[in-house]
C-alpha cells in the first residue's frame, strides 16, 4: 500500500503541470478512479478540506488522502511523492531557465502549456459541480436528482464573488451555515 501511495503521488507531482488546481483530476484518477481507495463523494469533501486548510491544494490533498488511507506513514509518503518531482523539476527549470531565459523557444513552450492547465481546472471544478448539484460523475447525470439546495448556494455564492468581490472565506463560511440550518429545516 506505501509502495503504491508513493508512485501514484509521484505520477501525480510529476504530471500536475499549472499548480495545486491541475493536481485536482490526476489524484481523482489515481485514487478514486484506478485504485478505487476512496469514493468520488470522499474525495470532493477531502478537496473542500483541502481548499479551506492554508497552504498549496495538492501538498494538502496529499496529505489527507495519505492520513486518510494510511495514517503518519501515508502522510509522509503522499507527501514526499507530490513534493519529489516538483523539487528536482524546479531544480533543473531553474538552473536551465537562467541559461537559456533569453532564447525565444522558452517562452513558445511556457505559451503553449497555459490552455491545458486551463482545461484540466475547468475538468476538475466540472466534476466536483456534476457531484454537488447532481450527486453523479461526468458520465451518469439523471436530473431527477438535481439538488435544489445546493444549485441555491452554489448560485448565490458565485454572485456575491462576482457581483460584490466578498472574501472568498465568508462566502463559504456562510454558505456552510445556511447549508446546515437549510438542511437542518428540510
Amino acid at each position: 500500500m506505501i509502495l503504491t501511495l508513493f508512485i501514484s503521488f509521484l505520477k501525480v507531482g510529476l504530471f500536475s503541470v499549472g499548480g495545486g488546481y491541475a493536481a485536482i483530476p490526476l489524484i481523482q484518477n489515481q485514487i478514486v478512479e484506478l485504485l478505487g481507495l476512496m469514493t468520488m463523494a470522499e474525495f470532493t469533501d477531502l478537496i473542500t478540506i483541502a481548499e479551506m486548510t492554508p497552504g498549496p491544494i495538492s501538498i494538502n490533498s496529499s496529505t489527507f488522502v495519505g492520513m486518510r488511507l494510511n495514517g503518519i506513514p501515508g502522510v509522509l509518503i503522499c507527501t514526499l511523492g507530490v513534493v519529489l518531482p516538483a523539487f528536482i523539476i524546479c531544480l533543473t527549470l531553474a538552473f536551465f531557465y537562467y541559461k537559456y531565459r533569453n532564447f525565444s523557444g522558452v517562452q513558445t513552450v511556457l505559451s503553449a502549456l497555459r490552455p491545458a492547465v486551463v482545461a484540466l481546472i475547468a475538468g476538475a471544478g466540472l466534476n466536483i459541480l456534476l457531484l454537488g448539484l447532481f450527486n453523479a460523475d461526468k458520465t451518469s447525470i439523471n436530473f431527477g436528482d438535481f439538488r435544489i439546495i445546493e444549485f441555491g448556494l452554489f448560485a448565490g455564492a458565485l454572485f456575491l464573488l462576482r457581483k460584490y468581490k466578498l472574501n472568498a472565506i465568508t462566502v463559504i463560511f456562510g454558505t456552510g451555515v445556511i447549508g446546515t440550518i437549510l438542511y437542518a429545516i428540510f
